[in-house]
């Protein structure tokens, strides 16, 4: 495995994770994927993406840096099945000094329909201190060609959508 990336990372519009099988013992009794393996797919996508900007095990300056999710919606828009294969498409929205906003799309990865969506806060962190702190320069700077390439994008459907239904008081 490699320590770091020693190349200028070229990003596309949107990430495009690697392809991913649904295990069979991450159904439910239906056949159905479990919500929380959803997540697992989601994670796996994001860990590729935050590589290219030196997050994760194998940060490029071998900080230690790292970052974790402080809030997450996912919405549920169709089944998978055991044994097939799905990819993540990956947008990033936004980003300050400490956060990133993520957007993701499961995809399967043949047919190309959307089985899930997951709208993410991911903040950076030193793990020594388990804190919150800024993101290095570097890492900022390849944020920043991150969202340029991501910022032609049209808006996906479902961003910032709240989890609402109405309340009838009776």
């Amino acid at each position: 495995m490699l320590d770091g990336i020693d190349f200028e990372p070229v990003f596309f519009a949107p990430f495009v994770s690697s392809v991913m099988t649904v295990e069979t013992n991450w159904v439910d009794y239906n056949g159905r994927l479990q919500p929380a393996y959803y997540s697992l797919l989601f994670d796996r996508a994001v860990e590729e993406a935050a590589f290219l900007v030196g997050l994760g095990p194998h940060p490029i300056d071998l900080s230690g840096a790292s970052f974790f999710t402080t809030e997450s919606h996912l919405r549920f828009l169709r089944d998978l099945r055991a044994g097939q294969e799905v990819r993540v498409t990956l947008r990033l929205i936004n980003y300050d000094d400490k956060r990133m906003h993520l957007f993701q799309e499961l995809h399967h990865a043949r047919e190309g329909w959307t089985a899930a969506t997951c709208e993410q806060i991911a903040q950076h962190m030193e793990p020594e201190s388990r804190r919150v702190s800024a993101f290095p320069d570097e890492m900022l700077e390849r944020l920043a060609l991150m969202k340029a390439a991501h910022r032609a994008l049209p808006m996906p459907e479902g961003l910032g959508r709240p989890v609402n239904m109405p309340i009838h008081l009776s």
